[in-house]
Parts: C-alpha cells; sequence; structure tokens
C-alpha cells in the first residue's frame, strides 16, 4: 500500500534540511507518498518527488500562531493523509482536531520547547516562567492523545515517555553525500573559521565578533541571518567586526564552499538550560566537512565527541578563549588536518543520517502496522 504522509510547518522554510532533506525524501524513497504543508507565499512545486503546498506566508507572528494554524488544519485534512507529522509546537492546537478524524499524528519535537522559551526576546522576561510552565502542561496533555513522538535527544525523550509511551529518538545528524566534496586541500586553506546557521544572542554572535579583535590576519566568515536589525547594529560596533566577512543566507551549495575554504566550524551557543544539553547540528556539519570543531565546553558535548578528538572546548562566554582557539588551528593548519579527519570518520562510523532514518523507517511501519485507538 502506497501510504499517504503529510508533513506540516509554519515555521520552518520548505527546504529546511531535517524536515525536507533528510525526513520527506527519505520517505519518498522508501515508497511513501508524501506531501508537505508549509506557510512561505512562494506557491505550489513538486521537487524531489515531495508534493510542497502553501498556504501563504503570514504578516506576522501572532498572524501565525492564531490564524494560520486553522488554514493548516483544512488543508491538512484536505489531503486526507493517513499519517499527520508535524513540526511545530504552535500547532499543537490543530492535533485533536485531526485525532477526532481518527488521524495517526507524529510530533517531531526538535527542541525542548518550555527550556527554549526562557530564552525568547519578545516574551518579557518575568512572564517567561509562567508561560513556559502553561505551555509544558497544555503540551503534555496533547501529546498523550497522539499516535507518537520523535526527539533529537534522551532527554527531550525521557520527559515526553511522561505523556506518552511510543517515543523514540532520531538524532539530527548530518546526509554524508551533502558533504562529499572531495578530498580537501589544506595547502589552499585560506586563514579563516566560519559559522554557518541562525544568528542570534544565545547561539553566541556577540563572543564570536569580539573573539576575533583577539586573532591576526584571521576573518570569520559568517553566514546566516540575524535574528533582529538590532542585534546586528549592537554586534558591528564591535572591534572584531573588522575580521568578519558578512555573507547572509546561503544556499546548501554555498554552505559548503565555505566550509571547503574554512580552517574551522565555531558552535559556541551560551550555557542556557535549553543548550547545555542540545546535540547541535552544525557541529556535526562541520565534522562532515573534514574541519575541526570550535565548541562551547559542555560537560554534554564532551561526552558526545571527546573521543573522536576533533574539538577543541572553549568557555562560550569568553571572547580571549575563543580568538586564542582560533589562532592556534590557524596556524597550525597540520593539527587542524588532522582533528578533521578524526570527525569526518566518526561521521561516517556512527554520526550519521542513513543510520537515523533507519529508526524513522522502522517507527513508521510500526506506527503504520497498528490499528487506531483513541487515547
Amino acid at each position: 500500500m502506497n501510504f499517504k504522509v503529510c508533513h506540516l510547518t509554519s515555521v520552518h522554510p520548505r527546504y529546511d534540511t531535517r524536515v525536507f532533506v533528510k525526513e520527506c525524501r527519505g520517505l519518498v524513497r522508501n515508497g511513501y507518498n508524501v506531501s508537505l504543508l508549509v506557510a512561505d507565499g512562494r506557491g505550489y512545486e513538486e521537487n524531489d518527488g515531495v508534493k510542497i503546498f502553501d498556504i501563504g506566508k503570514p504578516a506576522n507572528r501572532l498572524s501565525r500562531v492564531f490564524f494560520y494554524s486553522k488554514k493548516i488544519l483544512k488543508k491538512a485534512i484536505e489531503l486526507d493523509a493517513d499519517v499527520y507529522h508535524f513540526h511545530d509546537p504552535e500547532l499543537l492546537q490543530i492535533c485533536s482536531e485531526l485525532v477526532k478524524h481518527k488521524k495517526k499524528v507524529i510530533y517531531d519535537s526538535h527542541e525542548d520547547f518550555p527550556n527554549q522559551l526562557m530564552n525568547k526576546p519578545y516574551i518579557p522576561f518575568f512572564l517567561r516562567n509562567i508561560i513556559s510552565k502553561v505551555l509544558e502542561r497544555y503540551e503534555r496533555k496533547v501529546v498523550s492523545k497522539i499516535a507518537g513522538i520523535i526527539t533529537v535527544t534522551p532527554e527531550i525523550k525521557n520527559r515526553f515517555l511522561e505523556s506518552n509511551d511510543n517515543v523514540i529518538e532520531v538524532r539530527n545528524f548530518p546526509v554524508i553525500k551533502e558533504f562529499e566534496m572531495g578530498k580537501l586541500d589544506w595547502t589552499k586553506k585560506e586563514d579563516v573559521v566560519c559559522y554557518v546557521g541562525a544568528i542570534s544572542e544565545i547561539r553566541g554572535i556577540a563572543n564570536m565578533v569580539d573573539a576575533m579583535q583577539y586573532t591576526t590576519d584571521i576573518k570569520l566568515l559568517l553566514g546566516g541571518n540575524f535574528e533582529s536589525s538590532n542585534l546586528r547594529d549592537g554586534v558591528i560596533k564591535s572591534e572584531g567586526w573588522r575580521n568578519v566577512k558578512e555573507l547572509g543566507y546561503l544556499s546548501r551549495d554555498n554552505v559548503n564552499k565555505i566550509l571547503q575554504s574554512a580552517v574551522a566550524g565555531l558552535v559556541v551557543l551560551k550555557p542556557t538550560v535549553s543548550y547545555l544539553k542540545s546535540i547541535p547540528v552544525k557541529m556535526f556539519e562541520y565534522m562532515a566537512a573534514g574541519i575541526p570543531v570550535i565548541a562551547s565546553d559542555f560537560e554534554y558535548w564532551h561526552d558526545l565527541i571527546d573521543e573522536t578528538n576533533c574539538a577543541l572546548f572553549v568557555d562560550p562566554n569568553r571572547p580571549e578563549e575563543i580568538g586564542k582557539a582560533i589562532q592556534m588551528l590557524v596556524n597550525d593548519k597540520k593539527l587542524a588536518k588532522e582533528m578533521g579527519m578524526r570527525g569526518k570518520a566518526a561521521i561516517i562510523d556512527k554520526f550519521n543520517w542513513s543510520l537515523e532514518e533507519k529508526k524513522l523507517l522502522k517507527f513508521y511501519t510500526k506506527l503504520l502496522n497498528s490499528k487506531f485507538i483513541e487515547k
């Protein structure tokens, strides 16, 4: 039977690496009829067998949260899928309706939602704890009634197991083929390091830029969009900004070109509750590209990759320490190359999407072979 699967997101871009590249395309390759429902205003298209439906781009965050969920629900029911796989906490509100239609619903929790709310700049500080607790209770109530949950870390999995017994962990590791760039020629490496991803305060942008004033003749290639214009206005005042090359949003191909040229990749997230036990995608993408990592000195990250000896760990709140690590690797490219090769080997051996995809497919098979039971 050619099962119909509908992935839903009102937040992520249509070509999101986890949602589209890894999950949707992987399901198509394995015989599923896959639709992806997005809200970006770019219209309908079919890409690599995935049918992408667009409900239009909301004017702002409030419009997306309070009005677009109904539009997504209407289109989702119209598509009449066997499985609905959604990716945003704000879509929890439509789950109950899909369950009433006897549909199997999966919640793909990319991050620890309640803890993540504690760092949202648009939520007044004095309200964050209250809102986090209220929404956590609501999240638990909703997910207790759905068919299954996919998480990205053991900690998030354990939290959801208190509400639903069908929970698996599918880590967001790289697709190896995306980083098969041939043999890296380290003799052509420039004196540059890189950061590629969403640019925000809690992801360490201010300290990364400040760190560049403690380096000599080195550039930071900065790929991605700033969270806000106010954040950018503040960051560019740093003395380190003169050593930054701002690149803006990058396609996957251009990301790979940046990783090829860089000596190391930075992932110096701040020690917030939501990051201390996270598994950052960028860290493993740097490893997949064969370059060493300069990473926050979190115990959880040590446990993940210490044995690979592919990273320098730094205090993410000390720009001078970050700058020292950058200078060390640029000055000693032989060491950087050896670290990068060890990281690449670890990706091929165990930190890759092909292994995680097998868990996802097994989860789907189990789900579709089970009868619907309203909880």
